[in-house]
């Protein structure tokens, strides 16, 4: 099923017959089609299974950010669609996933060297799987965000047509190149002035380079600065509720003695997970205060813990986010992680896609209050991140930044997958891009329809929706 089984190296032209062949298998133009099986799982029972091993507090936080609109329901919903995924026939040519590869898990990060670079953000849900199901997920969600700017079908079927193209064209390219080239390939931002289209117009290409500019003042000293404040003469967590609770408002005194040690624990011995170097960084620092984080949409509910630590002083902080790692939606259809950890199988994908990674990326597994034990995954808290506004996109800005999308997608695919394999399934002609546009349209209906039932069990009390 994997065409890059360890230990079997095939050749050039085994890998193009394997390719080849799997369009016998999966024509490359059925993959137009979505037709939702009778049987397929109430969405909304899907949600709650999935919510039901979270914080209960927070659930509901969960469903009223799900219920701001269409587009932030699919954020939230990537079981749901793994599940439709999964039920349908797949290539059979696998690489590492992202899992949820929608268009905001692109955006713009720090390197290790300090230079911005653009590159999947998100690895939750990463897992070894078919190549197609992250191009699916991103296509749809571009078609999901086009129709919330009024784009006409045309035109969000360009945006997806241009994006699926750049990922076909950009396998292609890395299909020729040798291992290590493409290995020490980085999404460098330096370069996407050039690649801007002309028609762009200048105030477009203004955002952009502000949008170059902002990042890299999002760094590790400003999230210190907003996200804490001095109290009775210490450095501390701001708290912000119920998104932001630190340890000392969140438990009774002798529950909070307890996860505060467990915490501690956590962080020290995280380390281990870490190269030797960067261990001996991170033992430069020492705690000084935890809270509670709620964070994005999908994930509200997991535990979540800031952590701030110092080094010489005040002038000298990390902050830190643990966040706890579940098993993969992809599992059930994709198989099990070879991770016994699920933080590691999160930090292993997410190094293995990304260029370059957070220096303090590491996992480790913890015991809770409840004497259950937990996996998480640990990296800073944020380090340059500049983040895509889709509902500012005209449809030339939106086909520009999806088509960065998809070559950073294939690029994430081609280092784990066979690249030669999945460039001769795709072939030289746009029937893949024209199929992948009409999936995301269908898909997109779908997800409408699952966004109203999600309304409508709250609409009834099935579930309790908050806004925070």
């Amino acid at each position: 099923m994997n065409a890059t089984t360890p230990g079997v190296h095939l050749n050039p032209h085994e890998r193009v017959a394997q390719g080849k062949a799997a369009r016998a298998r999966v024509p490359r133009s059925s993959h137009a089609v979505f037709e939702p099986p009778a049987d397929r799982p109430d969405p909304v029972g899907t949600i709650e299974h999935q919510s039901a091993s979270r914080l209960p507090e927070l659930v509901p936080i969960r469903y009223g950010r799900m219920l701001e609109s269409p587009f932030r329901f699919y954020r939230g919903a990537a079981s749901i669609m793994a599940t439709d995924l999964g039920a349908a026939p797949d290539t059979g040519l696998f690489a590492q996933l992202c899992g949820d590869a929608h268009l905001l898990n692109f955006r713009l990060l720090a390197s290790p060297e300090r230079h911005l670079v653009f590159d999947i953000n998100d690895f939750d849900e990463t897992l070894p799987g078919p190549w197609e199901w992250d191009v699916k997920r991103l296509a749809a969600s571009l078609v999901i965000a086009g129709r919330a700017n009024d784009f006409s079908e045309k035109q969000r079927k360009g945006v997806v047509r241009g994006t699926v193209r750049a990922y076909r064209e950009a396998m292609r390219g890395f299909a020729g190149m040798r291992n290590l080239d493409l290995w020490y390939l980085q999404g460098d931002t330096d370069r996407l002035r050039e690649l801007m289209p002309e028609d762009m117009g200048k105030r477009a290409r203004e955002r952009m380079s502000n949008a170059l500019t902002t990042a890299r003042t999002r760094d590790s000293l400003q999230a210190f600065q907003k996200l804490t404040k001095v109290i009775d003469g210490e450095r501390r967590i701001a708290p912000d509720p119920p998104l932001i609770v630190p340890l000392t408002d969140l438990l009774p005194d002798v529950e909070r003695e307890v996860l505060e040690q467990q915490i501690r624990h956590l962080i020290a011995q995280y380390g281990r997970s870490l190269p030797s170097d960067r261990r001996h960084l991170l033992e430069q620092f020492r705690l000084v205060d935890i809270a509670r984080k709620v964070v994005g949409v999908g994930s509200v509910g997991t535990r979540c813990w800031v952590v701030l630590l110092v080094g010489a002083d005040d002038g000298d902080p990390l902050l830190l986010q643990a966040k706890e790692a579940d098993t993969s939606v992809l599992a059930p259809y994709a198989g099990a992680a070879e991770y016994e950890n699920q933080g590691e199988r999160v930090v292993s994908g997410q190094r293995l896609m990304q260029a370059t990674s957070d220096i303090f990326l590491g996992w480790e597994r913890a015991t809770g209050i409840d004497g259950l034990q937990r996996d998480f995954y640990v990296r800073q808290l944020r380090d340059w991140k500049g983040i895509a506004r889709p509902e500012l996109m005209a449809p030339e800005q939106m086909e520009f930044f999806g088509s960065l999308c998809g070559t950073t997608l294939a690029r994430a695919h081609a280092r784990s997958g066979d690249r030669i394999a999945i460039a001769a399934y795709l072939g030289r002609n746009d029937s893949f891009d024209r199929a992948l546009a009409e999936f995301a349209e269908l898909y997109a209906d779908q997800n409408e329809r699952d966004f109203q039932s999600l309304a409508d069990a709250a609409r009834t009390g099935r579930v309790t929706a908050e806004s925070a």
